[in-house]
């Protein structure tokens, strides 16, 4: 017997291939709004951070987020993200 396929994801931080229910989504809908996605349902093009304030750091200084959703982040939400972040320490 074989196992379930576990999916993957790659963090926008860091680079590194992880288990997709161990990471952040962020999603942008087909209205252009950007939210967080902590069950991983909302349909729309996700994007996905570690649960780790210096991942997010990295993302935030190289703009990663912003040219997954080829669109400006508000600080809303990148001010969302590091209390996720620091909710989970």
């Amino acid at each position: 017997m074989t196992g379930r396929k576990i999916p993957l994801r790659k963090c926008l931080g860091c680079g590194e291939m992880k288990d997709k229910r161990q990471l952040v989504r962020v999603v942008r809908n087909k209205e252009g709004e950007i939210s967080i996605d902590l069950v991983g349902k909302k349909p729309g093009r996700g994007a996905y951070i570690c649960h780790d304030r210096a991942c997010l750091q990295k993302a935030m200084k190289a703009k990663r987020l912003e040219r997954a959703f080829s669109c400006r982040i508000s600080d809303e939400i990148y001010d969302r993200l590091t209390l996720e972040m620091t909710a989970d320490e």
